[in-house]
């Protein structure tokens, strides 16, 4: 636009195409209140903070229906003497702490615990060695034979408990067990029909090689997905480094899964420390109740004695037990979380 001499404003040529511009343009939006959508009628939105509640309602009310309250039961029991004679007049008989006093001041009690925290503890350490071996092979091996060994640990893993326990009995077996053929083909004398479930120890020895062999897979295979995440760099820097192999598992492996090892090995202690059906269908706790552990000795107290109240304090002692053992576990994978 130009204003001539006179003060009147005329529009040039070239203001037409912007005028022109300005009328298609839509007009600027209002600068008052936003509109807010409402819902449809008949549909009220859930609060944002039930729904996560409402999900995981199902699961919290199936744990308290299977775990919390035989749970409960199960400490009231414990305070009470329920015996044959309790079991069949159906009479209650409250007793207070009688049946931890006299499980903690009997021997026996003590014997079994002491038996089964070492049973445990070896079993464990067997089994994170040789799962972790296992899983490195797993890392290095090509293919195929990746494939292989993983199907192999698999089965074994799949293989049913009462089925593992009759394969290791036959193994074992007095008159035409394998390992008596082995010792005497090896040139051992005195191995014609030895019985290697003559003492609790060498039960408990062939009880550790079931689990051993029975819970190995397990780590292995997640050691093996554990050893996929950590980058080929830092395998090719150590290399250069001259690092040699087990060197590399301190500084490389160990610092990327030690979250691994803290919990396998907290799962792992939790399984064998309650592992009832492999100690039991062995050789029930025998001879002469040299192979018990804190579950089969709660069930023999139990079902084998009718004594349920000692049976129900027993299995209590064996809870706090692991609570105490968890809570350790715990400070430290909280500590590593910590750390991260």
């Amino acid at each position: 636009m130009t204003v001539d001499s006179q003060g009147t404003a005329t529009a040039d040529p070239q203001d037409a195409p912007g005028r022109a511009a300005g009328k298609s343009q839509t007009p600027p939006p209002s600068s008052g209140p936003k509109e807010v959508l409402q819902p449809p009628r008949g549909r009220r939105s859930l609060p944002s903070g039930l729904l996560p509640y409402l999900l995981v309602a199902p699961a919290l009310l199936s744990m308290a229906a299977l775990l919390l309250y035989p749970l409960i039961r199960n400490v009231i029991l414990s305070f009470q003497q329920l015996n044959r004679k309790e079991f069949i007049t159906r009479e209650t008989v409250w007793t207070g702490f009688d049946n931890y006093t006299e499980l903690l001041g009997d021997s026996h009690f003590w014997t079994v615990v002491v038996r089964s925290v070492v049973f445990t503890a070896v079993n464990v350490a067997l089994i994170m060695a040789i799962g972790t071996g296992i899983g490195l092979l797993l890392n290095r091996l090509g293919k195929k034979m990746r494939l292989v060994l993983s199907l192999s640990l698999m089965f074994a893993w799949a293989m049913p408990i009462v089925a593992s326990v009759t394969v290791f009995r036959w193994l074992f077996d007095e008159q035409f067990g394998v390992a008596n053929w082995v010792m005497r083909t090896l040139g051992f004398s005195g191995y014609e029909q030895h019985n290697w479930f003559e003492t609790g120890f060498s039960t408990l020895v062939i009880i550790l090689l079931l689990l051993v062999w029975g819970s190995v897979p397990f780590v292995a295979l997640n050691m093996y997905a554990g050893l996929t995440t950590v980058g080929t760099e830092l395998y090719e820097a150590a290399k250069m480094d001259g690092a040699s192999g087990w060197r590399t598992f301190w500084a490389v492996v160990f610092p990327n899964l030690k979250s691994f090892f803290m919990i396998t090995t907290f799962l792992e202690i939790i399984w064998i420390f309650k592992a009832f059906a492999q100690v039991y269908a062995m050789n029930q706790g025998g001879p002469d109740r040299g192979s018990e552990t804190l579950p089969v000795y709660a069930y023999i107290e139990g079902v084998g004695q009718f004594h349920y109240g000692v049976a129900a304090a027993i299995s209590i002692l064996t809870i706090v037990m692991l609570i105490a053992v968890m809570s350790f576990y715990f400070r430290l994978i909280l500590k590593q979380e910590e750390e991260l």
